[in-house]
């Protein structure tokens, strides 16, 4: 098992995107300092209300409530109409896969390994996946959202379980926060392993394997 964000994939800096999405779309350049300022606040509304994204409707609903925080957050676009708020700010969130991941999910597939993401995310993440065609390589996904749970609640690992086809003894969390992953891993009872990218996570706990990369890991 698999999670998503800062182990398969990153999120490419959204303020910059923002900025040109704006003034693509709406001829308005809000500036770098403020494009920053909107995001960081859009961000803090998305986290906060993430997990109530179970399905579509209630998905759009989220993306159209963290537009209007965007919109509320630049006074230049306060009479601006949402839809085109929430085109510019869905255009600026991009997630591209870390270079080693397509690779390392290919040869792991080869290999026989059942392959399922688990990830704390709203039910976009399949989209997510889709578009960075990782997909592709999978044997399924889940969503926090969709469980009603989110990691290090063992539920979701669970659910990833189920999708596997195997028990816990047989599986591995790979993940990169010791709060969400690492602790949810051991409370589902599966062998957790720390992708520490910056090598800034320091020692973990006995039995946390900890690579740099999933290039570490590949068959």
């Amino acid at each position: 098992m698999l999670d998503c964000l800062g182990t398969l994939v990153r999120l490419e800096p959204p303020a910059p995107r923002l900025r040109a999405a704006l003034v693509e779309r709406l001829g308005v350049d809000v500036g770098a300092e403020a494009a920053g300022a909107a995001m960081r606040a859009e961000i803090a509304a998305y986290r906060a209300g993430m997990h109530t994204a179970v399905d579509r409707t209630a998905l759009a609903r989220l993306r159209r409530h963290c537009a209007s925080v965007v919109r509320d957050a630049l006074p230049p676009l306060r009479e601006t109409g949402l839809e085109a708020v929430e085109a510019a700010l869905l255009q600026a969130l991009t997630f591209e896969p870390f270079e080693e991941v397509p690779r390392v999910l290919a040869a792991w597939r080869a290999a026989g390994l059942r392959l399922v993401v688990v990830s704390n995310w709203d039910v976009s993440l399949h989209e997510v996946l889709a578009r960075t065609g990782l997909d592709a390589q999978l044997d399924g996904a889940v969503a926090s959202a969709e469980v009603g749970a989110a990691k290090p609640d063992p539920r979701p690992l669970r659910r990833g379980l189920e999708l596997a086809g195997v028990g816990a003894a047989e599986a591995w969390l790979v993940g990169d926060s010791p709060e969400s992953d690492v602790a949810g891993a051991l409370a589902a009872g599966v062998r957790p392993v720390l992708v520490d990218r910056a090598g800034k996570l320091g020692p973990q706990a006995d039995g946390v394997l900890v690579v740099a990369s999933l290039a570490a890991l590949s068959p």
